[in-house]
């Protein structure tokens, strides 16, 4: 039990060493993330892989300060909101460090987002201000969000008093669990998720992750191109990586990766869905000199929550490791609440009532579920099981077109399937892990 962590209480407490937090209550992100800048002034912080345009620590901070100055002057003050709404750029963190740096929040939307899905958003958020670039201008002009202006020649960040408590940045969800929802980051927690994944580094041995406080540079990419990922890598002799598992699966099984000098890389991380454990295997043979690992983590703990470190015991290839530095968890059975100790099986149920509640619109439709399904590229895609209406004539890539209309592409259906009825509990709720058992292997 001491080597899980668990707890008389059903708790998992972290096995890693504690993290100090500041305990300085004024005290921003910015402020805290730049405090080393003069330090190395001269190294590249910021690379456009597209471009190749260079910002190095100085310019990163100076530029930041301009900019807070400018968001000042457009009367942008502590509070209010401010929607960056732009792809991947060297520009992207310049914005987001300036508008918090005077206490104002940040928040973002997918460019990718269809209108009738970002206007849902800006409703919830109802930003003061926007920044966008010239081709999602289409997309954010019928909202009437004014746009952002430079300042002139400053060298220190405004005079506003910013404390660790106070809101940072709303962010919001992919969505998986239904609706995107705003969540609320302070200035606090994204000090403490920095100093967190530096400890680890720290214990590993290891101090090249791209984190600007300890004076490591970012390479960025606009769009997302395999080929041209891979000649950035080579280029920028990138040594650690953060991806997606289909990023992984096209590393291990594309001929195309051969053709690169990829030997600068120690570390090939990936997040946002499930690495299995044959494909780590198989990425891990095809680059001995790196280590394969995945993370695991929500918009909600301002991304961290477990990650693997060889430095702690034995490897669980496949697994999201241990618990994070400062890290309290408990798993809890399907069946009821009770707290679950180690080497018993707990889920994560995921509650997809949006693409329900939009598939149940349809005049067409009178009940759907939506599950889970895995995917090598995608980690797991959302499939749908629709009970029709008895005179219904639409066909199943009908009702897929009409999801796609309003649903960002990552919650597109890939497949359509009617039936007659759904197992249901007694209180009426799908049964969703025995419409999986039943209903999978037909397909």
């Amino acid at each position: 039990m001491e080597k899980s962590g668990y707890g008389r209480d059903g708790i998992y407490r972290s096995l890693r060493p504690p993290v100090d937090f500041p305990k300085e209550p004024n005290l921003s992100m910015v402020s805290f993330l730049l405090r080393n800048v003069s330090c190395y002034p001269d190294k590249p912080a910021l690379i456009d892989a597209d471009s190749g345009e260079t910002l190095t620590f100085s310019q990163l901070k100076s530029t930041v300060i301009k900019l807070s100055h400018g968001f000042l002057n457009l009367g942008i003050n502590k509070s209010d909101r401010v929607l960056i709404f732009a792809p991947n750029s060297i520009h992207f963190p310049l914005c987001f460090f300036a508008i918090t740096a005077i206490g104002a929040i940040a928040t973002t939307a997918n460019p990718n987002y269809p209108v009738n899905e970002l206007s849902k958003q800006l409703n919830d958020s109802n930003p003061k201000f926007a920044v966008t670039v010239p081709e999602l201008f289409d997309k954010v002009k019928d909202f009437n969000i004014p746009l952002i202006s430079l300042a002139g020649n400053v060298t220190e960040f405004p005079l506003v008093s910013v404390k660790q408590t106070d809101t940072a940045v709303l962010l919001y969800s992919s969505g998986t669990t239904g609706v995107s929802k705003g969540v609320v980051l302070t200035h606090g927690n994204f000090i403490a998720s920095s100093l967190m994944v530096t400890k680890d580094q720290e214990l590993a041995g290891d101090i090249h992750r791209a984190k600007v406080q300890i004076g490591n540079a970012l390479v960025s990419m606009a769009k997302f191109d395999f080929e041209m990922f891979l000649r950035n890598v080579e280029k920028y002799r990138a040594t650690h990586l953060w991806v997606v598992p289909p990023v992984v699966l096209a590393m291990a099984k594309q001929n195309v990766v051969d053709k690169f000098d990829l030997s600068s890389l120690k570390q090939i991380g990936s997040g946002a869905a499930p690495l299995g454990k044959e494909l780590m295997e198989e990425c891990a043979q095809k680059f001995p000199q790196a280590v394969v690992m995945q993370g695991y983590g929500m918009t909600e703990t301002c991304a961290i929550i477990s990650m693997e470190n060889l430095a702690f015991g034995v490897r669980h290839t496949g697994s999201a490791g241990l618990l994070a530095s400062c890290i309290e968890a408990q798993i809890v059975s399907t069946e009821n609440p009770k707290p679950l100790p180690p080497k018993q099986l707990g889920e994560i149920w995921i509650a997809p009532a949006e693409l329900e509640g939009l598939l149940v619109s349809h005049p067409e439709i009178l009940d759907a579920v939506t599950i889970p399904y895995p995917d090598d590229e995608a980690g797991e895609v959302p499939v749908a099981y629709l009970v029709r209406s008895p005179n219904s004539s639409l066909t199943k890539e009908i009702f897929q077109k009409f999801i796609a209309k309003q649903v960002a592409p990552l919650k597109w259906l890939w497949k359509v399937t009617s039936i007659s009825s759904f197992p249901k509990s007694i209180p009426g709720k799908s049964l969703r892990r025995e419409l999986k058992a039943k209903l999978r292997p037909k397909m």
